[in-house]
């Protein structure tokens, strides 16, 4: 018989803990995402896959505010952010540190999602504005692009479930 786990059970860290706690080095960079519903829901996925840091560019809406909090439901507290003025800035700070640049977009040459081999290695994924994708300057900039299998008529996906597919496969 199957029987929901309780609060208590579920071992969840307080966002002090989770802020310290060891994290995938894994920065999620979000490209002039305009809905602060998916920024909360960002937050909430680099927080539950132990993601490393979430940076914000452009005009991507940034914390504090009650629509992020709505979906983040306090992830925001437990998740490292930083805004930079554009994504182009936000790549170049993690290229000096060493991070590989994935934009997540359907390009030619890109990377197949279920074919990318990650073995823990610093990573960036940049992942794009809601009716354009990543700005095509940001593409030109990174390492390579990954694109994630899709069957269907539309070969779209909602950025909030791009980032959990994505990190889900990489984490797992």
């Amino acid at each position: 018989m199957h029987i929901k786990k309780s609060m208590s059970e579920l071992g969840r860290k307080s966002p002090e803990e989770a802020k310290i706690a060891q994290k995938h080095p894994i920065i999620v960079i979000l490209d002039d995402v305009r809905s602060m519903h998916n920024v909360g829901s960002a937050f909430r996925t680099c927080d539950a896959f132990g993601a490393e840091a979430i940076y914000l560019c452009g005009y991507t809406p940034t914390p504090p505010h009650r629509d992020i909090h709505k979906t983040a439901l306090g992830a925001e507290d437990s998740v490292k952010w930083q805004h930079f003025a554009t994504t182009m800035e936000a790549i170049d700070h993690v290229k000096k540190q060493g991070y590989i640049v994935y934009a997540i977009e359907q390009a030619h040459n890109s990377i197949s999602l279920n074919e990318l081999n990650y073995n823990s290695e610093k990573i960036a994924l940049v992942f794009g504005n809601e009716v354009t994708g990543v700005n095509e300057e940001a593409i030109k900039l990174s390492d390579a692009c990954i694109e994630i299998p899709q069957y269907g008529a539309k070969h779209s996906l909602n950025i909030s479930v791009s980032i959990g597919v994505v990190l889900w496969e990489l984490v797992r």
